[in-house]
């Protein structure tokens, strides 16, 4: 790319690492201020791709967002889309999962998702993820002791003969 096809590239270049932010927003601001400049979508894809490296958006992604800024989109940031919303687990939630099974060591994934409108994948990221428990002969246990449990266990098993 010679420096007379693109006059002001070495302008444009400092703005762009100006900007070396490469969050996908960041990008498109970086589209929209390109296109501002009067640069065409390939000229925009070629120098965000030698400033961004691997993190640069794809082509095609690129062309696409030319196209909404050309077409009078100001915005940056995604529109909302159709589908499911993201859940995001909440602490009440999460004691409340952490209650049910104190209370009843061999309730299933099933039952605490019905008990508190939850989905059971919900659930099991909670139990297993975020509490640490795992299932043992039916029954919820945590799968890492504290260490004042460790030190009773150890003491019990020197104090306790076993038969041979």
């Amino acid at each position: 790319m010679a420096s007379h096809q693109y006059p002001h590239f070495w302008r444009v270049v400092s703005a762009v690492r100006c900007m070396m932010d490469s969050s996908r927003s960041a990008q498109r601001a970086v589209i929209q201020f390109l296109l501002a400049e009067g640069e065409n979508s390939s000229q925009i894809y070629r120098c965000m791709k030698e400033v961004y490296g691997e993190q640069c958006l794809a082509r095609c992604t690129i062309f696409r967002w030319c196209q909404y800024y050309e077409a009078g989109r100001v915005n940056i940031k995604d529109l909302p889309r159709l589908g499911q919303t993201h859940v995001v687990t909440k602490n009440t939630t999460i004691l409340a999962v952490d209650e049910l099974i104190r209370q009843n060591r061999r309730i299933t994934t099933r039952e605490i998702s019905i008990e508190l409108s939850i989905s059971k994948g919900t659930v099991h990221r909670i139990i297993h993820k975020k509490r640490g428990y795992g299932k043992v002969c039916a029954q919820w246990v945590p799968k890492h002791l504290p260490e004042n449990q460790k030190t009773a266990r150890m003491g019990v098993c020197l104090t306790q003969q076993f038969p041979l």
